[in-house]
């Protein structure tokens, strides 16, 4: 699922495209959103809200400003391209969710898992319940304590499972929280108020310096210590990187962690021999 620097970049791209100019060309491939129109309005920004992307448009004729909000969930993207000019790589068309385009930009919303439309007076209804976002233009010290604050307010809660938590900090997924955890030497599971003040703090920081990298970095491949390394060699000891479930059903999610570097509880790894991640498995795997 694309993170909160993937989000805040597509958010730049879109508001460079759309932001001061008047829709010509307005689809909304939604059930709910179909026989609504958008064309004549002028797009005032598009913002993103940790994993949200707002298109916040004019009033228009006689009505109120209203905000078209999307999450890309697993697959979902938002891609730009010249108005009338074919798209640079090829997508499915049935998987176009919405387009938006004025006379120089084409805005287009592919397999997106989310789309809403509301006042943008009445935002607060679709992310007024997230927490503080780490890369929002309100971070600071006062965020900060606020996330340490929520940390702490269920210390028995596994820390991996409460990073990934939008209502407590709003932007961290899967592959920052693990990378941010085996930064520190913690495991996933461990409870969040073993950590105390100090150690959430420099938590909470270190994945704010490593979202804002990721807003000048498109590709995370090359930085990955575990994340979706389950199966293969740690980069720093040697043991096998491995993957377990944290969080509850519905919710729960996949933590990678090196057992080694990262020592503690893993009350949801069976200990099982892994292959890495993707591998055809063709006979018996062996412990590392």
């Amino acid at each position: 699922m694309p993170e909160g620097d993937v989000v805040w970049r597509s958010a730049h791209r879109l508001h460079a495209a759309l932001a001061g100019r008047v829709l010509v060309t307005s689809d909304l491939r939604w059930p709910s959103l179909a026989t609504v129109g958008l064309t004549g309005r002028d797009v005032r920004e598009v913002v993103s809200r940790g994993k949200h992307l707002l298109v916040r448009v004019g009033a228009g004729a006689g009505g109120a400003p209203l905000t078209l909000h999307s999450h890309l969930r697993m697959e979902g993207s938002w891609h730009v391209h010249a108005t009338g000019r074919p798209w640079r790589t090829a997508r499915a068309a049935h998987g176009v969710r919405a387009v938006l385009a004025n006379a120089a930009w084409t805005a287009v919303g592919h397999r997106l898992g989310m789309l809403d439309l509301v006042p943008t007076a009445d935002e607060a209804r679709l992310v007024g319940h997230l927490g503080p976002d780490v890369l929002g233009p309100g971070w600071g010290p006062q965020a900060v304590e606020q996330v340490v604050t929520s940390l702490l307010a269920r210390p028995e809660r596994p820390v991996g499972e409460a990073l990934l938590d939008q209502r407590v900090l709003a932007g961290v997924g899967t592959y920052f929280m693990a990378e941010a955890l085996f930064l520190r030497g913690v495991s996933p599971w461990t409870p969040a108020g073993h950590l105390g003040e100090q150690g959430l703090r420099a938590l909470v920081e270190l994945e704010r310096r490593m979202l804002l990298a990721g807003t000048r970095d498109v590709a995370h491949g090359s930085q990955r210590n575990v994340h979706a390394r389950s199966g293969l060699p740690c980069h720093r000891c040697g043991a096998a990187v491995r993957v377990a479930p944290i969080g509850r059903a519905p919710e729960e999610r996949t933590a990678f962690y090196c057992p080694r570097c990262q020592p503690g509880p893993t009350p949801t790894d069976d200990g099982a021999p892994q292959a890495p991640l993707g591998a055809v498995r063709q006979g018996p795997v062996r412990r590392r």
